[in-house]
């Protein structure tokens, strides 16, 4: 199991260096940043800035998308960033939802998004790419042949498919494990289908984690279900409610939703938090002492994920680190420890 942090960009640049400093020495393995550049500061720049105080961990944005940047923009940050931190740079790619909804645009089409993907890793592979927004062919003369890790963030039937088909691993936000492998399950068929060897495939698990008193974590985890809400309704109103493409537990909690405030994106203080129950809180969040941490995330484990990443931004983020580095992430270190040398004496 890997871990990773996720970071909208409202923490001040100081704090976010010594926070990335105590994740490395904590053992985290990746650091991940919100891609919303009129919600929050620009992320890659914070990325560029962090990866110059840590040696280990990997970097990317969680999620961006192709409408942001033009493609040959995008493919040089991202290859320019890989170069500079030695190799430790992935990136997770979406249709764009807060990113382009905040400005009144429309999410990118899941053509598009898997043109785009086989667009930015080829260009950074060094290879020469012509592309419909370019009339030109476009060839990097300083790439290295780097080989871009890209993670498809995806709720619905159609948007799984395609991380299945073009991703190297899939990003879920949600920590309900039955639903983590339900959804997991659709993107390793359809690369499957494709031809594809999904045997390294990824699978992260992506949500707010909390190591203090429940009553507390659960008024201050409270936006995570409304967020999740607002792609569910996105895919209710694809499919309907009724769909067997979709499962109920994934969609019945959002029957009293009344909007979503983009403004608010991420934030407890949306006003569009009364549907959402404590039960499904604690469903989708990862909340209580680092044993009751360890025994949900050893759940999604079971469920196929591969990656547990905590949105870092619901408080006492440095609790919630160092409670990981003193107790959760050995308790998952030892078992990898323990079937390396099963396998080694057998």
């Amino acid at each position: 199991m890997e871990f990773g942090i996720c970071f909208k960009g409202f923490v001040e640049p100081e704090r976010a260096r010594a926070l990335v400093r105590q994740a490395e020495n904590a053992g985290f393995d990746y650091c991940w940043f919100y891609d919303s550049h009129i919600l929050w500061r620009e992320s890659f720049v914070a990325m560029a800035m962090c990866m110059e105080h840590t040696t280990r961990m990997r970097f990317g944005p969680l999620v961006t998308n192709p409408n942001s940047r033009e493609w040959s923009v995008a493919a040089s940050l991202f290859g320019s960033l890989a170069k500079q931190s030695g190799g430790r740079f992935d990136i997770g790619l979406g249709r764009g939802d807060s990113a382009v909804r905040v400005m009144g645009k429309k999410p990118s089409t899941l053509k598009r998004l898997e043109e785009f993907t086989h667009v930015v890793k080829a260009l950074i592979r060094g290879e020469e790419v012509q592309y419909g927004e370019c009339p030109e062919p476009v060839k990097f003369p300083w790439a290295d042949g780097y080989e871009l890790p890209v993670w498809i963030g995806a709720y619905g039937p159609k948007a799984l498919a395609s991380a299945g088909r073009v991703g190297d691993g899939v990003v879920l936000q949600i920590a309900e494990p039955k639903i983590v492998k339900w959804l997991a399950d659709q993107a390793k068929t359809a690369g499957t289908e494709a031809g594809l060897d999904m045997s390294n495939y990824k699978v992260m698990a992506a949500a707010p984690a909390h190591t203090g008193p429940i009553d507390e974590a659960i008024e201050k985890v409270k936006w995570f279900p409304a967020m999740v809400g607002n792609h569910v309704a996105d895919i209710v109103e694809k499919y309907g409610s009724d769909s067997d493409q979709v499962p109920s537990s994934l969609t019945s909690y959002i029957e009293n939703r009344k909007g979503y405030d983009y403004s608010k994106h991420g934030q407890s203080d949306n006003p569009y938090l009364d549907f959402i129950t404590e039960d499904i809180i604690k469903s989708f969040c990862v909340l209580g002492t680092p044993e009751e941490h360890i025994a949900k995330i050893r759940e999604l484990e079971e469920a196929g994920t591969t990656q547990f990443n905590i949105y870092l931004d619901s408080g006492d983020e440095e609790k919630i680190i160092a409670d990981y580095g003193d107790t959760v992430i050995p308790a998952f270190r030892e078992k990898a420890d323990n079937v390396t040398e099963l396998k080694a004496v057998s």
